[in-house]
């Protein structure tokens, strides 16, 4: 679950970067878009992997669909990125709020003993 946090914190750093763009009304770069994704799907797919190899506490699965949430979000934004459309705000928000939670939810899970 360790690789997942490092996974998610990286891809965390370019959501940052993105946001900040898209507020300053300034292009987002496509490559940095397309990093952020892959980097947020690695982090899935890790934790993923690691909920279903047992062992992972009851949290890493919430944080895991929460993920989900906010990687359907992330297509959600991708397609208006893709169709040169300017990204609606309030999914830009949403969307970061909730793999917020989540990657808090995860560092708990991973870090912390209950």
């Amino acid at each position: 679950m360790q690789l997942a946090v490092i996974l998610f914190a990286l891809s965390a750093v370019g959501g940052l970067v993105l946001a900040t763009l898209h507020f300053k009304k300034k292009a987002l770069p496509l490559p940095l878009a397309l990093l952020h994704g892959l980097l947020g799907a690695a982090g899935l797919v890790t934790l993923l992997l690691a909920v279903l190899a047992g062992g992972a506490p009851a949290k890493a699965s919430l944080a895991l669909g929460l993920f989900l949430v906010a990687a359907l979000g992330g297509f959600y934004l991708f397609s208006f990125h893709l169709r040169k459309k300017t990204l609606p705000s309030p999914v830009v928000l949403i969307h970061a709020l909730v793999a917020v939670v989540a990657f808090a939810i995860l560092l708990m899970a991973t870090f912390l003993v209950a």
